[in-house]
């Protein structure tokens, strides 16, 4: 099995991270191709840079869809998610989905850890968006954003503790999903100093990304792909792909 791991972001340590949680999730027998953004953003940090990131992800998954099993977009607002479903034939995975999904089969209420406030409108829509905000306690982060998204994870280790300790307690969530590909790993380094459970968004996508690829979806004669149409200005595997030339 092959997952194609596209980071929007096109800060290569982080792929470096989260491509590291990802082969250790998934083990040997499971190949990780990891891809980073060419461009756009170091960090995407809002809405409006994640609709811009989307296209390059289209394009991404556009010229690796025959290579691979399934895909996994590896930023934590799932970036061009929904739009890459529409038109490709294979499962693909947003690590925020994938975490809303996981935190909900591991208990009742949830809520999202991250490190900048920055994020959390944003986040705080996008996991509203998978239909599951009743069960949602909401988004907890410091009250200033870092300098710099480089080792946050290390430098705010003891903040993000308390901010999962709050939620836990505070806001009644059973599970904290600890947002942001940056935190990628970290959640059971933390474990063992968090009362509630804690899901690593990227384990919680490649696990899912696996299970689908397993479940060997039929996508024949389905509905949901848009009418073949002519582009311009797109690169040739996604503007071949949206005029129907291939699948």
């Amino acid at each position: 099995m092959r997952l194609l791991l596209i980071n929007p972001n096109m800060t290569e340590s982080m792929t470096q991270i989260m491509m590291d949680v990802a082969r250790q999730t998934a083990g040997p027998e499971v190949e990780i191709v990891p891809l980073t953004a060419t461009s756009g953003f170091p960090y995407i940090a809002s809405l409006a840079e994640a609709q811009i990131a989307g296209a390059n992800v289209l394009e991404t998954i556009a010229a690796h869809r025959n290579d691979v099993d399934a895909v996994i977009i590896a930023a934590f607002g799932d970036p061009g998610l929904a739009a890459a479903r529409e038109l490709f034939d294979l499962p693909i995975v947003g690590m925020a989905e994938a975490a809303v999904m996981s935190a909900a089969m591991l208990g009742e209420r949830f809520s999202v850890v991250t490190f900048s406030p920055h994020m959390a409108g944003w986040y705080d829509a996008s996991i509203r968006q998978t239909g599951l905000g009743a069960r949602f306690t909401g988004v907890r982060c410091p009250k200033a954003p870092p300098e710099t998204v480089n080792n946050v994870a290390e430098v705010l280790r003891s903040d993000l503790i308390g901010l999962a300790r709050e939620a836990t307690a505070t806001d009644g969530a059973a599970v904290v999903i600890l947002g942001g590909a940056p935190l990628a790993g970290l959640a059971p380094q933390i474990a063992d100093e968090t009362p509630g459970i804690l899901v690593d968004p990227i384990a919680a996508a490649t696990v899912q990304a696996m299970a689908l690829s397993r479940l060997s979806p039929s996508y024949r004669n389905r509905t949901a792909r848009p009418a073949a149409k002519t582009s311009t200005g797109l690169g040739a595997d996604l503007s071949a792909v949206i005029a129907g030339e291939i699948a």
